[in-house]
């Protein structure tokens, strides 16, 4: 029996990684509704590949009109939203991840926008249209929990999105509104050709495969099963929490 049967769900950022990971594991399990996407050519693809279902929505998760434009469309083509899940982030187009010394303000303002402060306006946005007892997913990142060269900013906004996901949730308890953090650690997504120059790709994939304990990096779909898990009554006693799925690279320390 489908876990998500007749439920709608609004996946930020679904068209690509992870994202889209999540949409095609919600949609094994009953789920229809809107994946958003900045990249037209990417968002067409993704519901061709999702089927009939599914409706995608050009939007930027950093400006204001675009989020009450999704929720108010998704709301408008499906007439409820159950489950949203809070997904686009990640490397600023252009503005690549750096130490301290290197960071202008500009590049700051760039990743705390669109891997903090979007993620909260995304919730604010949705409340009017979202059921009671919905289940919100934050997206986080193992990121959060230990340092990497470059990544200060980026660890620092993921490790905001852990506390958002207490702080929403006390304040949406009187509506059953559980909020959660997923927090993937070393995915397989293209993202790595952002962080990387094409011919590094493979081995840095391999350095953090050597950090694993489970000796792999993740899938996409790996998170969309705990996506799934979130999303249905099998998580219910579960508020305000993060589940960490990164192969165990965060919690058990492999020495070599």
């Amino acid at each position: 029996m489908s876990k998500l049967k007749n439920k709608i769900a609004v996946i930020t950022g679904g068209n690509s990684g992870i994202g889209f990971g999540i949409a095609e594991a919600f949609k094994k399990e009953g789920v229809t509704g809107t994946i958003t996407g900045r990249n037209q050519e990417t968002l067409d693809r993704s519901v061709k590949e999702l089927g009939s279902g599914f409706t995608g929505i050009a939007a930027d998760v950093t400006k204001m009109a675009d989020l009450e434009r999704v929720f108010k469309s998704t709301f408008e083509k499906f007439g409820k939203i159950d489950t949203l899940v809070v997904n686009a982030g990640g490397v600023v187009d252009g503005s690549p991840m750096a130490s301290i010394t290197d960071v202008t303000e500009d590049n700051y303002d760039g990743y705390m926008d669109l891997n903090l402060k979007s993620a909260y306006f995304t919730v604010q946005k949705a409340l009017p249209y979202l059921n009671d007892g919905a289940s919100i997913i934050l997206i986080g990142s193992s990121a959060a929990h230990r340092a990497a060269p470059g990544m200060t900013i980026y660890a620092a906004a993921k490790a905001a999105i852990i506390s958002l996901a207490k702080g929403l949730s006390l304040d949406l308890l009187e509506r059953k509104i559980r909020v959660n953090t997923l927090s993937p650690g070393s995915i397989d997504t293209p993202a790595f050709d952002k962080l990387v120059p094409h011919e590094l790709v493979e081995q840095v994939k391999q350095a953090w495969t050597d950090l694993i304990p489970v000796n792999r990096m993740g899938h996409p779909a790996d998170i969309g099963n705990a996506a799934v898990f979130l999303a249905s009554d099998d998580s219910s006693f579960i508020v305000g929490t993060e589940i960490l799925s990164d192969g165990g690279m965060t919690n058990i320390s492999l020495m070599k």
